[in-house]
């Protein structure tokens, strides 16, 4: 891609967005990201006449100062920042000899307060996930959704994509694919089986002909992220929660949870799907043990597995409506 016509900053940013969305194929949401992130810096460089192609890291700097001076959020800055940094790279590249280093490079955003992530205690999990209609295949259905999200601490979108096959009965666990499509293996309690066993006697009464999904809605294909949510939110209203409560709480909980009674941080890393273990010290600073020893022993809902273990659906269980 050979350097703008136009090489003010305007026209810079304009061609790398271009390349964002023409050559790295990224969303509109994404390329609109980097537009509000790059549109903060040239506001300030153009409020302080400041000349993008000779910028230094002490100019940096202020606009990270000036910008934290204003409330933005640490994580905000960290954004500017990389679109920044991503941006100067993409000088380098296309205009040779046009900059001779990146002045982003090294320039840090100021360490923001990590708050632990809400949670539901064990009983109000408890309270939460009992008392199902077993008549009400919706009712089941969402049973198994939302045990299988507090058991196995799976993401929303985890849980949407997974198709019938996804779980083993005879290991207890379920494959799931996560985020930059990493797959993962995760262990499934027992109370978690027995639902999704419930849910699967009665799946052939919704599911629509060639429809794979584990989990569908009332049209009989794979249910919506929007719909689980809403289902979460109806139910805890019901059950007299006061809090809000959404998909990403039960997987929260999930790790407090698991993390109060093993104390095991790499397993539940390993077992959320966290690339870093910075990001699992969200909920607690502790020691290490095996991953399946401690799911076993430590999750509230992981007991009696001896129950379900062996189960396989029968063949109704695949079957569709017309």
């Amino acid at each position: 891609m050979a350097p703008p016509k136009d090489c003010s900053l305007s026209g810079w940013i304009a061609s790398f967005l271009s390349h964002l969305e023409n050559e790295r194929r990224l969303s509109s949401n994404s390329v609109a990201g980097y537009r509000r992130d790059l549109a903060h810096f040239q506001h300030f460089l153009e409020a302080r006449d400041e000349l993008f192609l000779q910028l230094k890291q002490h100019q940096l700097r202020d606009f990270v100062a000036s910008r934290h001076r204003k409330g933005a959020a640490s994580k905000s800055i960290q954004r500017n920042l990389s679109a920044i940094r991503t941006f100067y790279n993409f000088i380098l590249r296309e205009g040779e000899g046009v900059i001779s280093a990146n002045p982003a490079k090294g320039v840090t955003a100021p360490k923001g307060v990590r708050k632990l992530p809400s949670t539901l205690d064990v009983d109000q999990m408890a309270g939460l996930l009992t008392g199902v209609d077993s008549d009400d295949p919706l009712a089941v259905r969402d049973h198994a959704m939302f045990e299988l999200i507090y058991s196995s601490g799976l993401r929303l979108s985890e849980l949407v994509q997974a198709d019938c096959d996804a779980i083993q009965w005879d290991d207890a666990h379920i494959s799931v694919v996560g985020k930059g499509e990493k797959g993962r293996i995760v262990p499934v309690g027992a109370k978690a089986l027995e639902a999704v066993q419930q849910w699967l006697l009665l799946r052939p009464q919704l599911v629509a002909v060639g429809e794979d999904a584990l989990f569908v809605g009332q049209r009989g294909r794979r249910i919506a992220a929007r719909t689980i949510q809403q289902r979460l939110s109806k139910l805890a209203k019901e059950k007299g929660i006061s809090q809000r409560v959404y998909p990403h709480l039960l997987r929260h909980s999930f790790a407090s949870h698991l993390l109060e009674s093993s104390g095991n941080l790499r397993a539940v890393q390993e077992m959320l799907g966290h690339e870093n273990v910075s990001t699992t010290q969200i909920y607690t600073h502790l020691d290490f043990q095996h991953l399946a020893e401690v799911y076993d022993r430590a999750h509230p809902r992981a007991k009696q597995k001896s129950k379900v273990k062996g189960f396989v659906p029968s063949d109704e269980d695949n079957s569709g409506r017309e």
